[in-house]
């Protein structure tokens, strides 16, 4: 089977775990619309009463026109679930996203979410993360500067573009996607990123996935990570459980 069909094998798999009345974040891109479509046939079928609080402008208008109730974050006692999507996933579940311009809100739905689920084709699964590009948001006013200083730091910026114009996400910052493939410490680099005056939030997801369901030719895959140990979360290497 081709990705695409992958793709949609992990987000039937995930609608699954939806049960009535939660409340679900509901992930951007692709991957993340095949959930949608799915999700809004079973509130068809089955009446499931569900709630979304979406990661981006352009899921919301999907979900509403798949027939799913629609609440803001601050309306939202908790997220029961959110589904979504990763440019690239790793052993220890890590993760870059942010290829479709997401990522700030997609990070702050993770972080307020009880259990997350990433939905992915085989080919989003890598040893090392970095063959994508890592995706920083700035703000605009900084983002000349902030660009200036990646490329001292060896990060290789390239500002994000839709044609010729600057590509502006959801919340009016741009992007700049680096390559981190030289580096191997990950929670130091976001860290040291995060420190720069004007980067808003980067595409690395490093402790939030609970669950990453990847599709694999008619098969989908479990893999499941254990909660890290706060004395040395670095034994979470090779921990990852398959299930198939």
């Amino acid at each position: 089977m081709n990705s695409i069909s992958e793709k949609e094998l992990a987000a039937i798999e995930a609608v699954k775990f939806i049960k009535n009345n939660m409340t679900i974040g509901l992930g951007t891109g692709s991957t993340a619309a095949y959930m949608i479509t799915h999700l809004g046939e079973r509130i068809k079928k089955e009446g499931l009463i569900i709630y979304g609080v979406p990661t981006s402008e352009a899921t919301e208008k999907f979900a509403l026109k798949n027939g799913i109730k629609i609440l803001s974050l601050e309306e939202v006692k908790k997220i029961d679930i959110t589904i979504d999507g990763a440019d690239e996933f790793d052993t220890y579940l890590q993760l870059i996203k942010g290829g479709g311009g997401a990522l700030l809100r997609e990070k702050i739905i993770a972080s307020n979410s009880e259990f997350n689920i990433i939905i992915a084709d085989s080919g989003k699964q890598v040893s090392r993360l970095g063959a994508f590009r890592l995706p920083i948001e700035t703000v605009p006013f900084a983002t000349k500067k902030i660009a200036d200083q990646l490329h001292q730091k060896g990060l290789d910026p390239i500002l994000r573009k839709k044609g010729e114009t600057v590509f502006s996400t959801d919340e009016k910052n741009y992007i700049l996607d680096v390559n981190i493939l030289p580096f191997y410490n990950l929670e130091s680099l976001n860290q040291e990123l995060i420190a720069i005056p004007g980067i808003v939030e980067t595409g690395l997801f490093l402790t939030t996935t609970d669950l990453v369901l990847m599709g694999k030719g008619s098969k989908v895959i479990h893999f499941k990570k254990n909660k890290p140990n706060k004395k040395n979360r670095k034994t979470l290497i090779n921990s990852a459980l398959i299930i198939c």
